[in-house]
């Protein structure tokens, strides 16, 4: 009797344990109104607000256009470096800098390069309103790679001033996830002239690339940071299944591929492991269906105060917004999905500064949504 009441103690603590989703809810379409702010886009992925109202939107293989007044500007904006647009690679995400007020400069990420050689690049530019100058490229990942899948390209800036950016695995590269010499699945830090700071945490170690902040990615394609703790949370993609939710800490291994909730996409296994010491757990991870997880908000507003503080995680696979509910520790107590009735890829979900939700839906022609309480 004692060793039945320990083994189901045991499966009870493993199943609490588990960053596997479980019972999601499904949102109330009658609570909210879903309205767009533009259409006819190329495959939107994400979006930038602006201090006059206006927002700043990339289009995957085209770049930036801009958005005034509620209406799309037809003028596409020149000057950005030219992109390398194949498959997976485009232009990828934009950011304002933190003293944009005064200096007006943004940062623009995407896939730079060739079929033989290509890599996840930064430019920075200065924005006037209307036009770009001083185009710069800042950063440019290494090592190059042939393939045209897994960029990474999310970015999100530090309070000091530094900037994070993603990149992915190269796809036929994974083994280089876990190489601190590589740059490839890796989340980088730099300054906004392209520099690795000084207190990275594998600065100054010579078998190691400074710029380097975490390892262990796959295919990031969502990064946020909450504005009121500071948390920073990112989403990747598994192969099959297995796709992550993950609080990041400044140099941590988050486990791929030694370390994985996935399955290659022919079933093989990839690692006997989802847990292995020196590596961080996932808060949540999509299991068995394949969420194909994209941008990333913390949503922090007053349209939606039921939802302060918890994330909204767009998906390609499942074509809605899922909202994962977190406790004060960052710990994901609920599960709710949201917008399916759209029937669409989400490529992005941002946070308006009007408390608004903000989706670009992924198609070739593409939306800006603006979903608000009904």
């Amino acid at each position: 009797m004692k060793s039945t009441l320990l083994l189901a103690a045991l499966l009870t603590a493993t199943a609490a344990a588990s960053p596997i989703l479980q019972a999601p809810a499904d949102g109330d379409p009658s609570a909210y109104t879903i309205e767009p702010v533009a259409t006819g886009l190329d495959n939107p992925w994400s979006l930038a607000f602006l201090p006059d109202g206006s927002m700043l939107v990339v289009e995957r293989d085209a770049g930036l256009r801009v958005i005034r007044g509620g209406k799309l500007d037809p003028k596409r904006l020149d000057g950005l470096p030219p992109a390398y647009v194949q498959n997976q690679g485009g232009y990828f995400d934009v950011v304002l800098d933190p003293a944009y007020a005064s200096n007006g400069l943004i940062y623009v990420a995407y896939a730079e390069g060739t079929d033989a050689a290509n890599h996840t690049a930064v430019a920075r530019a200065r924005f006037d309103g209307t036009a770009l100058h001083d185009v710069t490229v800042i950063f440019r990942n290494t090592p190059e790679k042939d393939t045209t899948a897994h960029y990474g390209g999310r970015m999100v800036f530090l309070p000091d001033g530094t900037l994070l950016l993603t990149t992915g695995d190269g796809f036929e590269f994974r083994e280089q996830a876990q190489d601190l010499a590589s740059g490839l699945g890796k989340i980088i830090r730099i300054d906004t002239s392209g520099n690795a700071p000084a207190d990275n945490p594998f600065a100054g170690q010579p078998v190691a690339n400074a710029k380097v902040w975490t390892y262990g990615h796959r295919n990031q394609q969502g990064l946020a940071r909450d504005s009121i703790t500071g948390r920073i949370y990112q989403t990747e993609h598994g192969a099959l299944s297995g796709d992550e939710v993950n609080l990041i800490e400044k140099g941590a291994n988050y486990g791929w591929p030694i370390a994985t909730y996935s399955v290659d996409y022919s079933g093989s296994v990839i690692s006997p492991f989802t847990e292995k010491e020196g590596t961080t757990q996932p808060i949540a991870v999509w299991k068995p269906e394949r969420f194909a997880p994209s941008g990333l908000t913390v949503y922090r507003g007053r349209l939606f105060p039921q939802w302060d503080g918890d994330l909204l995680a767009g998906s390609l696979a499942e074509m809605r917004v899922d909202r994962l509910d977190l406790d004060d520790t960052g710990k994901v107590v609920g599960w709710q999905r949201l917008f399916g009735e759209l029937q669409t890829r989400i490529r992005d979900v941002r946070t308006g500064p009007d408390g608004a939700i903000y989706l670009l839906t992924d198609e070739d022609d593409g939306k800006v949504l603006k979903v608000t309480p009904r």
